[in-house]
This record gives C-alpha cells, structure tokens and sequence, in this order.
C-alpha cells in the first residue's frame, strides 16, 4: 500500500525554545560546536542516534524535556547567546568585506552534490564534501555566494554489508520538510516554478528549496511534484543513479534550470545577479548555454554572448580519470535540443563545446568536461599535480602547444577546519593558547606540553573505537530484526593501539585491496604481540561497479576471521557522521591510490588536521605537501611493469615503512610513556599543514586568482551596451578566417653561440591581411634533448622592424630580436605567431599558433 502524501509532524516548541528552530534552520550548526552542544543537552542519546541531525532531535524530543528545558535559566541563556552570536556572524563584515569594488558582487557556485551535514546526505563522496567546504569557508569569510545543485529524494544510498560481505543498497527517501530546508515563494505565497520544455511536448517542473549554510544560500531543484508525471517526478530521485538519458536530464536540469533558478532567486530576494559562475566539473555545464540563450534574447547573437559566459565562468575539472567525466551520445543530446529548451539558440551551438572534434577525442560523443572547458575562461585542476596531468589530459583542445601553455591552472583543495577539526583539539588550543582556531596557534609552543597532546589524542581514538563498535553493532541488528552484536565486537579495536585509517569512495585506481597483497605479512603487522596495529576501513562503491564490490567483499571477508576481527574492521555506511570520528581517531591516514589517478585527496587532509599522519603514495596534495617530517611517501613504481608487478612493488613499499618506520616510532616512548619523535611529528603537522590545508586559503585563492580577474573581464565586455563583447568576437571571427594563411615565412640568426653572447634572431612574417596588434611573434627557446624538443620552454617578444614592410603583394613583416646567451649547454629555439588580444588571458586561447618551418 502506497501513501498519497508525505509529511513530517514537528514538535510544538514551548515560546522560550523559539530560537531553537531559528539555530536548526541555519545549517551553520553542522560546524558550530556551541549551537550542537545546545542541541546534543536536549536529549544525548537521541543526538547520537540521529546522527547529530538538530531538527529530528527537536521532532524526537519529548514534550516532558522541552518543557523541563523552557524553565531551566541557564540553558536558556545559552541558546540566547547562541542565537544572538548567529546573528551577529550574519550581519558582521568579514574578510571580503575589506575588499574593493573589483571584487564580484556575487557568485553562483554550481555542484551535483553537496556535503555539508549528515543530516543533508546529497553527496557521494570527495566531490561534493569539497563542495559543502567551499560554501563554508565562503560564509565565514563573507563572500556573496549562492550554491545551485539538485534535490535528490533518495541522496546517494545507504550501504550495508551482508553476512557473505558483499555490498547491499537501499534508498531510504528523505522528505524535504524533516530537512533544513524551505520552499523559496513569491511575496504573494506561490511557489517559484522552474520549467524545461523537453522533447515530445513534455515540460520538466522543478521547485527550488533552499538551505542557509551561514551567510551563503543553497538552492537544490527538487522535481518530486505533483506538476510531474511519475517519470519526470523520478528525475531527482538518486544521486548518480539510471541511465545514461537519466542522467542526462540531470544536468539539463542542474545547468538550465538551476541557471533560471539563481535568477529567480536573485529576483525575489533583492541579491545581486551573480557576475561570476563557478562550475565543480562538469556536470553543470549547460548553465553557460542557458547563459547565452538569455543575452541572445537582449539582442546578442551566439558569438557575441559566448564571449559574456566564457570570461564570467571558472571551470574547475576534479577528476584525472576518463571514466569519471560524463560522456553522452551526441545524438541523445542532440534530441533534446530540437525543441524549445533554450530559446535563440541552436541544437549545432550547443553541441560544439561539447564535441571532441580532436586527436584522440571519439566522434558522436559529447563530452561534459569539454564543454565546460570551452565554456569556461578560467580553468583549473584541483592539486599541482592534477593541474599537469590535467594539461596533459586536455592538451587536444589546444593543438599546437606544449602542455605547459594549457591553459588549465590549478588551486590545490582544502579542508574546511571548525567542521574537521575535533572540538577537543579545539578545545586543547583555546585551554592553552586562548585561541580556538586550530589553523592559527603556535602548535611548536612550550605553552603545550607534549603530555597534554598526547593525552588529547588518546581520547581521540578512545572515542573512535568507542563510535566504530556502537556501528558494528547496529550493522548486526539491520542485518537481522532483534540480531544481537556477537560478544567480541565489545573488544574489537584497541584505544592503546597504533591505528590505521583507510576510508574512501571504492574505484578500483583507488586501490582498497593494495596492504591485502601479502596477507601473511599483513597479519604478521597486526598481530604482533609486542607492537600491535589496528586497521580502520570504510567506503563505498558505486552501485553498478562490481569490481568495487568484489573488492569490498574481499577486505570484509579478510578482516572477518577470529583472529583478526578484533584488529582490522570495515565500517559500513561511510557518512560525514563516521568521518568525523575517523580522522581524529586515527594515528595514521594511508592513501594508495596508482600515481597520478588522486586529483588531490582531501581525507588525508582532514586527518592532519587532527595530528594524523600521512601514509601515502606521493599523488594530489601529498605530492607538493610532504616535507619528510609531516608523515611517510610510499615509493611508487609508475613506470615500472605491468599493474601486477606494481602493485607487488608499492604493497612491499608499504610494509617496509610500517615495520621499520611507523611501528618503531610510535611505539618508542618516555619513561611518561609519551611517544616523543611521534608528537614531534604531530606538533610539526598540525604548524605547518593546518593553516595550508585550510578551505579558507583555498576559497581566497580562488576569489584572487579567478574570481576578481574574471570579474574585471565580463565587465570590460558588458561595458557600452555589451559593444566590447560584440567586438571580441568579430576579432576573433576574423583572426580564425585570416588565420590559415598566417606564417612564419625565413628565421635569420647570427652565429654567436659563447657565454655572455647576445643571440640575435630576425623573422619574416605573413600575417594574411591580420594587423601586428593582432599577433605576438615569439621567439621560443629553452634546453634541447636528443630530438631537439624544447624543455622548460621560455618565450621572448620580437618586435616588428619599423619601415620593414616588403611589397604590398607580399603581405609580409620583418620581426627582430637578441636574447642573452647566459647558459651553456644544449640549447634550442624556434619562432611562432600567436594571437594577441588583451582580452585573452592566454596565448593558447584560441588554439591557433603558427611555427616556423
């Protein structure tokens, strides 16, 4: 039997607990620990049980203890503080506050998942747990920022294990009002209603609900509704779930209509209409396209508007894996395009960002990725390293030039710290140094001695232990009504033991099974009697990767045996809730995954914020991060064999380090018992990576280096009635027409060649009707190797020879220039034309460069 209608019967608070609902509807409390210690005293074990989830401990709450609550004075003057200090962190100016008016008046931040609470479960895994940090970090440094992403009625899944190991899913449905979240309406009570007309005459309806995370706004589009059909009510229903068309309708949705519903958003609530539009991968891409139906409906046309979206929107691309970018067949979304989605635009504009129309690229594919980078002005790779390999990964579109002229920067990710920070560590800080910002204080400081951190951090991993049997033993009781938890569960894991974390999403690069390589020597580790560790493991794989599955079966059944499942257990259900027991709990965070496939790997990060150590193949953040005092680097064998020899490699690489240098370290204490080397190594990682591993630095980075430029840029363009815009794109219509002819025509170099010598160079160009404003003629030079390819390639300008005009016929210039010979060795050059606009922020922009020879 099917119910008609769901609702969710709240609690009647007592007057004097009013502010309670006000403290609940602010997701701020998922990292104030003052508001949640409000919340946890109302009912200890019903926060617990829900998972620190403040509005069902308001709906669980007896009427008895609220109305005990509403005459006890002291709580009472809490919750006035509470609320009074939520709303002075509302209205307070902030770090952006202080800048100028080249900052943007606002920012539309695009994700298909957001991690901000367990109470919220609309994520999957590192993705949308960065994205639930960027709006954080966002509100306490006081950017105007609103999210946009979808409403998913069964979030991502809930895991369970069965007795065989193998992973099972369900997806309990979530009803919008037991959530933080309202329903954004007009003044006159009606709710906003965002349309798609789809193929076939159907429209795709969608509410919009929002969240408050602090001062920032998400918006999350919900199609449960009745204006829906029971297939269109479905579109939202799971997060990464259906087919390749469900999924397809997603993101239609995500970028169209969440387009639409920032402005309607924007409209009702009198906040600025964002000038930025940040996109977390892909997945959101339609919203430029969205972007440029609206100026196209102001009199531009498709040209002319794509130069608008391109230099407002920051792309930011998280994955190195082919397998993780969205790839739809050309002809699906084509068909979704013939109609009247987006008005004055297309079906063939829209599919040409998308298109991999370059080497190596497939035809009849749109690419999700590709569209966002041809969407995007500004792009960037989530670490260093996954800028490179990013380059390298997307170098087709710019053909013709060296992976280091991609131009795909990167900002390296961070954590959010009041969220991933345990507030005894917090409270450690503030006790000692009067400061409870983790980020900031002298951790090297004798004002701590290293007795107290050493005691703060064994009752971090008490507290671990404690969280991970009382799951344990709730896995029992799901897998079978009134199961009891077998007695040995009570002794699994050790607070007194050297305790290694492992938690992550369960793609294969990822490498879950790499320490089961040689079981003997694993178990030899863990059940050492005189210096024991323990291994503390959880994730999730995709529900239609089988591999991922086999792969999770294969640690369950290992850690199941007697003598090992009180030293090894896998952790079922991987949630925010678990995580942060996880990382404070743990002594050492590993992380194998096949170099360079970890865009970056935040959870790492998360555990040296609580002092954990990092055990990890040098890959993402690890790899610009480690310093030789801050944790261990796995040695990798990228080159080497094929992936079964690798992995014998780095398996034997990993023993090696926790035999011979993690084991001894840790165990090696004072006479007070306090492991010094490893406290050293734990003040050293909380100094120096707590405040470069901070959301906060990235969020700054980003509105720095791309948001203010970015912003400088669409306003030149929207500048005269959109003229500047109208004009860069016939500029760039008429440097693409005249740019097959353009070349690089004689190089003249004098024959000096010593130390101290001035290389003189001297070209002849064709331009093909095309100015010398249009162009920059580079002479490129740099060290040679044995095919004389230019490494750590360098440009230098050549100037135009003034009266250097040959016959009119000839359409050719002469360019000159001298360069200090200040190197010896081999050494290489060559000269090249690009286009040259001030417009553009790179000179591989449009993809067209012209070589001589």
């Amino acid at each position: 039997m099917k119910a008609i209608r769901r609702l969710t019967v709240r609690s009647v608070l007592p007057e004097a607990l009013a502010a309670l609902r006000e403290l609940s509807g602010n997701l701020r409390w998922s990292w104030h620990e003052p508001t949640r210690e409000l919340f946890a005293a109302i009912d200890p074990e019903l926060w617990q049980q829900t998972h620190h989830d403040p509005i069902a401990v308001l709906a669980g709450a007896s009427a008895d203890r609220l109305q005990q609550l509403a005459g006890d004075s002291d709580y009472l003057d809490a919750l006035a503080r509470q609320r009074d200090e939520l709303r002075g962190y509302l209205d307070q100016p902030r770090w952006y506050q202080s800048l100028d008016e080249r900052a943007p008046a606002c920012i539309a931040y695009f994700s298909p998942e957001f991690g901000i609470a367990a109470a919220l479960p609309q994520y999957s895994g590192g993705l949308g747990i960065l994205a639930g940090d960027h709006l954080k970090s966002a509100s306490d440094l006081g950017l105007p920022l609103v999210g946009v992403g979808l409403f998913y009625r069964s979030g991502y899944f809930a895991q369970a294990i069965s007795a065989s190991g193998w992973q099972e899913e369900s997806y309990p449905a979530l009803e919008a009002d037991g959530l933080p979240l309202t329903t954004l309406q007009r003044a006159d009570g009606s709710t906003v209603l965002i349309t798609l007309a789809l193929t076939d005459g159907r429209v795709l309806h969608a509410r919009i609900l929002q969240a408050a995370v602090g001062r920032v706004r998400l918006l999350l589009l919900d199609t449960d509704i009745d204006e829906n059909d029971e297939t269109l009510r479905a579109v939202t229903d799971r997060l990464y779930g259906g087919t390749g068309e469900h999924r397809l309708l997603q993101e239609l949705l995500l970028g169209i209509g969440g387009a639409r519903a920032v402005e309607e958003w924007a409209t009702i609530s009198g906040a600025p209409r964002p000038e930025i539009f940040h996109t977390n991968e892909g997945h959101a891409g339609f919203q430029g396209v969205e972007r440029i139906s609206r100026l196209i409906g102001e009199g531009l046309d498709f040209g002319q508007a794509l130069q608008l979206v391109r230099a407002s929107t920051v792309f930011t691309t998280h994955t190195p894996v082919a397998a993780g970018i969205d790839r739809f067949d050309r002809s699906l979304v084509e068909r979704y395009l013939t109609g009247d989605l987006l008005p004055g635009v297309s079906a063939a504009d829209v599919l040409a960002p998308g298109e991999e129309n370059y080497e190596g690229g497939s035809a009849g594919v749109f690419n999700m990725a590709v569209m966002g980078l041809r969407l995007g002005q500004h792009a960037n790779g989530v670490s260093k390293l996954h800028g490179e390999v990013s380059r390298g990964m997307f170098g087709g579109l710019w053909p013709g030039f060296d992976a280091a002229e991609v131009p795909i920067d990167s900002v390296t990710n961070g954590v959010h710290a009041p969220t991933w920070t345990d507030p005894m560590l917090r409270a450690l800080a503030e006790e000692r140094f009067g400061n409870p910002d983790t980020t900031t204080v002298d951790w090297r400081s004798d004002a701590l001695s290293d007795g107290d951190l050493w005691t703060v951090r064994g009752r971090m991993r008490q507290q671990m232990v404690d969280d991970a049997r009382r799951r344990v033993t709730a896995s029992y009781g799901r897998r079978a009504p009134g199961g009891i938890a077998p007695g040995w569960v009570a002794e699994m894991l050790d607070p007194a033991v050297l305790t290694i974390g492992f938690a992550r999403r369960v793609p294969t690069y990822k490498r879950l099974t790499l320490m089961l390589h040689d079981p003997d020597r694993l178990r030899a580790i863990l059940l050492n009697a005189e210096r024991p560790v323990q291994l503390v493991i959880a994730g999730k794989a995709h529900p239609a990767d089988e591999e991922g599955k086999r792969l999770i079966q294969q640690m369950v059944q290992f850690a199941a045996t007697p003598e090992l499942r009180t030293r090894m257990v896998f952790l079922p259900d991987y949630d925010i809730a678990m995580a942060q027991q996880l990382y404070p709990g743990t002594d050492v965070w590993l992380n194998n995954p096949l170099r360079p496939l970890e865009a970056c790997g935040t959870s790492g990060m998360k555990a040296a914020l609580n002092g954990g150590l990092n055990l990890s193949i040098l890959d993402g953040w690890w790899n610009e991060f480690y310093d030789g005092e801050n944790g261990w680097a796995i040695a990798s064998a990228d080159g080497d064999g094929d992936g079964a020899e690798r992995d014998a490699i780095e398996a034997d690489a990993l023993y090696d380090l926790i035999e011979n240098q993690i084991v001894p370290r840790f165990y090696d204490r004072n006479a007070d018992g306090v492991p010094e080397r490893w406290v050293q190594a734990i003040r050293h990682t909380l100094a120096t990576l707590s405040p470069a591993l901070s959301a906060d630095r990235m969020v700054r980075e980003y509105v720095e280096r791309f948001y203010v430029p970015a912003t400088a840029l669409q306003r030149a363009l929207r500048a005269d009635g959109y003229q500047p815009a109208r004009d860069l794109a016939a500029w760039k219509a008429r440097v693409s027409d005249a740019w097959p002819g353009v070349a690089v025509v004689h190089v003249d170099a004098n024959s000096e060649s010593r130390l101290g010598e001035e290389l003189r160079v001297d070209a002849r160009v064709r331009l093909n009707g095309l100015t010398p404003s249009d162009v920059s003629v580079q002479l490129v030079y740099g060290r040679t190797g044995s095919g004389d390819e230019l490494t750590d390639a360098r440009t230098h300008e050549l100037q135009q020879v003034p009266g250097s005009e040959f016959p009119a016929e000839a359409d050719e210039l002469e360019y000159r220039g001298t360069l200090p010979l200040d190197h010896t060795g081999a050494f290489g050059y060559t000269v090249r034309i690009v286009p040259r606009n001030a417009l553009l922020i790179s000179p591989a922009e449009l993809a067209l460069v012209a070589y001589a020879g």
